[in-house]
């Protein structure tokens, strides 16, 4: 006879446990649920821990899916996506069509930082910082991490293209083409994979932009991307002088680790902040009318102001408590003068 079948264990509470009947079907029922759980739970514990083992494993390999696309990454991407498309449109966009783009645009960022972890997965192993990702500490097989990045792509991809058109479905393709194939495998031979990395970040700024109607030869396309290229600099630099020591003993190069006393970094750091001033106040002279220009220019030099102040300080003292600063305040830019210049087409 099988082991299998369910027999109660000496524990069982028959009175507390009885079933109802179901006068219509005949049929005993439980009533409230969880009472049937615990009824299964007495009658074959082993059955049950078996179960709430794999829903934990389950559950610990859809968290690791998640983090293999970089979902902070992912995030900072969706919230430029939500800005650039009201621009293109002049307006609110329906939610409907709002979600279709964020959907496709996030299966292909996805997919890149997904793409990115799978080739780095090697290196990762040798710095603190990325030694937990899934696929470094086993958690994950290459071969699912492959079949999901590739998957994800490809089904972001034709979002983009069936949704909203080849421009910004090619915007999404050479995104992915840029960080995965060159962006990625410049870390280990040259530090201007800092300058490549961010154009491959700052190019999902035209893909919401292009499915909402704007033109790859708008100016205003160029100048919301470069507030995202310029905003890169001091905020990685900061990244790369806090964890330089993992990065050299990983083997990547950066400003950092190529020129260990931080002049450069904190010069690049200076020159990106000033740039994003540059963009962001001549996104807002775009407005019609001199006063909305006017309000919304010293809206953004209130906002990246600080940011240029926390490179100049990092750029006399190059220490970690300065970097840190510069992260911060980094952190606080990009949302700011993205509001601003969405705000300014409502004027």
């Amino acid at each position: 006879m099988s082991s299998n079948i369910l027999v109660p264990d000496s524990s069982y509470d028959a009175d507390r446990h009885r079933a109802r009947f179901d006068s219509g079907t005949g049929v005993a029922v439980l009533d409230p649920p969880e009472e049937f759980m615990e009824v299964m739970a007495q009658a074959n514990p082993a059955a049950m821990d078996t179960l709430s083992r794999a829903e934990t494993s389950l559950r610990a390999i859809v968290s690791d899916l998640v983090q293999l696309t970089k979902p902070r990454i992912v995030v900072m991407i969706l919230v430029t996506t939500v800005a650039t498309a009201m621009i293109a449109a002049g307006g609110l966009v329906p939610v409907g069509t709002m979600l279709l783009l964020l959907v496709g645009t996030a299966m292909v960022a996805g997919s890149a930082g997904g793409a990115n972890q799978i080739w780095e997965r090697e290196i990762d192993r040798n710095m603190p910082r990325t030694a937990v990702r899934p696929l470094p500490s086993s958690r994950l097989s290459t071969g699912l991490a492959t079949a999901y990045t590739a998957s994800m792509g490809t089904i972001g991809l034709a979002i983009l293209l069936l949704g909203f058109g080849i421009a910004p479905a090619g915007v999404g393709l050479a995104t992915w083409l840029l960080y995965v194939f060159l962006y990625t495998p410049m870390k280990t031979r040259t530090s201007w994979n800092t300058t490549v990395g961010a154009i491959a970040g700052a190019l999902p700024m035209l893909i919401g932009f292009t499915a909402l109607g704007g033109s790859l030869a708008s100016v205003t396309g160029w100048l919301l991307f470069g507030v995202l290229a310029a905003w890169q600099y001091p905020h990685f630099m900061a990244i790369a002088w806090l964890y330089r020591r993992q990065y050299e003993a990983a083997g990547f190069r950066m400003s950092t680790t190529v020129e260990p006393t931080g002049v450069s970094a904190a010069v690049q750091s200076i020159v990106g902040s000033m740039a994003v001033i540059a963009c962001g106040v001549g996104l807002c002279l775009m407005s019609p009318g001199m006063v909305p220009a006017a309000i919304g220019s010293l809206a953004v030099l209130a906002a990246t102001v600080p940011m240029l102040k926390a490179s100049i300080r990092f750029a006399r003292s190059r220490d970690d408590v300065t970097a840190r600063r510069l992260l911060r305040s980094s952190l606080l830019v990009l949302p700011a003068v993205l509001a601003v210049v969405t705000i300014r087409v409502f004027w």
